[in-house]
């Protein structure tokens, strides 16, 4: 079998006065780590630790502000000399592992989130409301942007002060600083508007203060959008001379990302954006400069990383969510262990979706995330007998901790194969990456030797005759069907779950009945297949529970293959020959006939285990066998299981 190569990911890379030794760099992502004065917290402080053993060539931290009116979410800060010390313990600590970190460094202006307090209105360039967060403006005066330009150099001297090893200036995604360069939010007439050379009047002072504070062997990166992807706003074309004009203004290295607040493919695209999709733009970029460029955006796969750098497209891979699900991915392709690396799986679950609720990240694939600093899984002081039932993600996620602590595990499925639930989550259409995460459970069930027996359900008498010490729970949930007359025992109705697992074929016209996410993407999944499909759901909208950039693509899925959905409607009956009957909410009643009427009303948890159990043996309930959940909670509650078994 072909064995990859890795020797472009590790070799150095100079970055003005700063040597990293390899081309994987970790992306600036907000945590809501921090406190609320911007201090860095031991929590802070140990998620990028763990990045640090994990061998990244550079850490580039969340967004610094500059002011603490500047910021967008809860982010670290360094807009006083009292911030310092803390943030200090954060570069020792990194320092301490070889790791390099920047620190980045920004002004949200007019993109804050609504939860963040704030006293006056978002500063921008001219006083427009960013069309996404919709919280007001208010327009910059020429002294107010001397000032926040001088706050950036006292920032980045800061910086340089806690010991960070260079700054990366946040010039993108509709920032302060991208606000300037554009069209899009940028309507003065002064010297800071109107022709290119006005709009970099800003980012270029800044640069400038930042070298007059920090001096020039104290490297200067900038992140700018290279295309805003959204009407009126920069296009690549223009980006390429404001690269030339960065380079010009003595920066070190350009940060390639695309798009702003508003962006359909988002600044952190789900896993329906297609893989590397804009390492094009950072190659346009580098054609135009000599510094080097970096690129990112949904790139999980090392030996794409390593072909990209070959190909000279870039001179480092950025990963932001892929350092979250493993911070170790560096050190598992330096011992030549890529089978091991657990990749993004571009849920945007636990990162994305938490935030956009101003909640500290999580990640689904990786339950330690966010945890580092409390040294939750520790070797078993007594080594166990454990059994655990169910191997979908939950239960095979307990028999991998469980194993790694030391324990014996044996995992029961009742299937004739591992996944779950999440085998079916990953067959509607732009899902498919979602197979990665099982399949980096069952290479680790091998590796760590735990007994899997497939075809065994976990029974009482198992137990009684086997004797374990621990029992997980880890059963899962099954569709549920509602007392509707005609929906049980009819030969037309089927369950989506059937239909995902091409158990049961679809053809014709077709009624939904549940608009849930199970439902919106099954019936897109029958779309695929030609079908006519009509979903019909109680609530007022379809898909509610499915994160917002996802959402966007699901819907506009739905709505090209024209499927008709009856929202805010009951159904009342199905009879044999198809005939559906349902009530809108005001009162009047539909009947239709459908050629196949499929199931997605929601699950019940599968736990009858869990009371035959009782009193037998130890055990412990997880996943959607305790309550019908995401599998962002699963996978957590096993991972405590796990660690609390002694």
């Amino acid at each position: 079998m072909y064995q990859e190569t890795y020797e472009h990911i590790f070799t150095p890379l100079s970055i003005g006065s700063v040597t990293v030794p390899n081309r994987l760099f970790v992306a600036p992502m907000v945590s809501n780590f921090c406190d609320e004065d911007g201090m860095a917290t031991e929590q802070y402080i140990a998620y990028h630790e763990e990045k640090a053993k994990g061998g990244w060539g550079l850490i580039i931290t969340e967004d610094y502000a500059v002011s603490k009116e500047g910021r967008g979410y809860i982010t670290a800060g360094l807009w006083h000399d009292g911030q310092i010390d803390s943030h200090r313990k954060l570069t020792e600590r990194v320092h301490a592992h070889g790791g390099i970190v920047f620190a980045q460094i920004y002004h949200a202006g007019r993109q804050i989130h609504s939860k963040v307090p704030r006293e006056n209105l978002p500063s921008a360039p001219s006083a427009l409301s960013c069309p996404l967060v919709q919280q007001g403006a208010e327009a910059l005066t020429i002294p107010q942007i001397k000032k926040i330009v001088s706050q950036f150099g006292d920032c980045a001297l800061r910086a340089k002060k806690a010991g960070f090893d260079g700054v990366e200036i946040h010039g993108g995604h509709g920032y302060l600083i991208a606000e300037f360069m554009s069209w899009h939010a940028n309507k003065r007439v002064d010297e800071y508007g109107g022709p290119l050379p006005n709009r970099m009047r800003f980012p270029l002072e800044v640069i400038e203060d930042i070298r007059n504070k920090c001096g020039r062997d104290f490297p200067v990166v900038i992140r700018i959008s290279s295309e805003e992807l959204i009407r009126d706003g920069r296009t690549l074309e223009e980006s390429l001379y404001v690269a030339h004009l960065l380079e010009q203004a003595g920066v070190d290295a350009i940060h390639a990302s695309v798009g702003l607040y508003g962006c359909k493919y988002s600044i952190v695209p789900p896993l329906n954006v297609d893989p590397a999709w804009i390492v094009r733009y950072a190659e346009k970029i580098k054609e135009a400069v000599s510094i080097p460029v970096f690129t990112v955006s949904r790139i999980t796969e090392p030996g794409m990383a390593e072909l990209i750098l070959r190909m000279g497209r870039a001179d480092a891979v950025v990963m932001g969510r892929n350092s979250l699900s493993d911070p170790y991915l560096p050190l598992k392709l330096r011992e030549n262990r890529p089978q091991d690396i657990n990749r993004c799986i571009g849920c945007t679950q636990g990162c994305q979706g938490r935030l956009r609720n101003n909640e500290s990240i999580r990640c689904l694939v990786n339950p330690e995330l966010g945890y580092e600093a409390l040294h939750e899984k520790q070797p078993a002081a007594t080594p166990r007998r454990v059994f655990v039932a169910g191997g979908g993600v939950a239960g095979m996620e307990a028999a991998i901790i469980a194993a790694e602590r030391g324990h014996r595990v044996t995992l029961f499925e009742t299937s004739a194969s591992l996944g779950g639930q999440f085998l079916l989550a990953a067959v509607p259409p732009s899902k498919g990456n979602l197979s990665s995460f099982p399949a980096w459970q069952i290479t680790q069930l091998k590796r760590l030797n735990v007994e899997v027996r497939l075809n065994t359900p976990l029974t009482r008498e198992i137990c009684l005759a086997e004797r374990p010490d621990h029992v997980i729970v880890a059963t899962g949930s099954a569709p549920f069907l509602p007392p509707i007359p005609g929906l049980k025992d009819n030969d037309r109705v089927v369950l989506a779950s059937s239909v995902l697992q091409g158990k049961a074929l679809c053809k014709g016209k077709i009624l939904m009945a549940g608009g849930g996410l199970v439902g919106a993407e099954t019936a897109d999944f029958l779309c695929e297949y030609g079908c006519s499909v009509t979903i019909v759901d109680m609530l007022p909208e379809i898909a509610l529970e499915e994160k917002t950039t996802r959402r966007i693509f699901l819907l506009e899925a739905l709505k090209k293959h024209d499927v008709r959905c009856e929202t805010s409607c009951r159904i009342l009956s199905v009879t044999e020959d198809g005939e559906v009957v349902w009530e809108r909410q005001d009162g009047t009643s539909v009947a239709e006939r459908f050629d196949t009427i499929v199931v997605a009303l929601g699950s019940r948890p599968v736990n009858n285990l869990a009371k035959e159990l009782e009193g037998i043996v130890k055990l412990q309930v997880v996943g959607d066998a305790r309550a019908v959940g995401n599998a962002l909670t699963g996978v957590r509650q096993a991972f405590l299981a796990a660690c609390a078994l002694n």
